[in-house]
């Protein structure tokens, strides 16, 4: 998999950066180690011949490699990408900014962190929703929802930690109206593979990926290979 160069070589005190926007859905998960029975996927330009990048080979590509000293993130704006890569924890914020971090390692016992080192990942969508392609936040052209809100919390100083971060995005997705759909919106159905599915994913991916809808319901999600304290944590790439 050519994700693998990414963490190829890679050595204490570096910082590594995985950033995704495009396509995503889910399949059902035969290995039972899914707490909602689905896999995450990526869908790239080659998924109807190569099939879906699963989140279980993410994992395994680039999260379990990472030796200590070394820190990878991740930026995934696609649809279905709470916990595309599979990580441990994922913090569960409510609306007040109030969180507790939800244990997601397999009741298999198989492993999903690292070998020592860091991961972290910032999602677009909670693994049930979609993440929007729209023209609301720019007002000038249709952008990833949640990359939009992730540059401009940042250069709006709203970045000092991973909670008030996480916090900015979901305050402006939250306070924007309508404006455009989910790049996948299309595909939340494909559960199994079915040519009914892969059909109406082409079908998406030919018109843009942009479904009309009633503003935008998405709630950006954050996933570690372990807990922390979201608001002393510095936020750093």
């Amino acid at each position: 998999m050519a994700l693998h160069w990414l963490v190829q070589g890679c050595q204490p005190g570096d910082s590594l950066l995985f950033h995704y926007s495009g396509h995503g859905s889910r399949q059902r998960d035969y290995h039972g180690d899914e707490v909602d029975g689905y896999d995450e996927t990526l869908c790239p330009l080659d998924f109807e011949t190569q099939g879906m990048i699963v989140d279980d080979e993410i994992n395994a590509a680039i999260v379990r490699p990472i030796p200590h000293g070394v820190k990878l993130h991740a930026i995934i704006d696609s649809c279905h990408s709470g916990t595309v890569l599979d990580l441990p924890f994922l913090c569960r914020m409510d609306r007040g900014g109030k969180y507790v971090w939800e244990d997601h390692r397999p009741r298999s016992g198989v492993w999903k962190g690292t070998s020592g080192g860091e991961v972290i990942s910032i999602s677009g969508c909670d693994d049930n929703q979609t993440s929007a392609d729209t023209s609301a936040l720019s007002k000038i052209t249709s952008t990833g929802a949640m990359t939009f809100c992730f540059i401009q919390a940042i250069e709006q100083g709203h970045a000092a930690t991973y909670g008030s971060i996480l916090n900015a995005m979901r305050n402006t997705i939250r306070n924007t109206g309508s404006g455009g759909g989910g790049p996948g919106s299309a595909v939340a159905s494909l559960l199994g593979g079915s040519s009914g599915a892969v059909t109406s994913l082409v079908g998406m991916l030919l018109t843009g990926g942009s479904v009309g809808g009633g503003g935008l319901k998405q709630e950006p999600q954050l996933t570690a290979c372990e807990s922390f304290d979201v608001y002393t944590k510095p936020f750093a790439l």
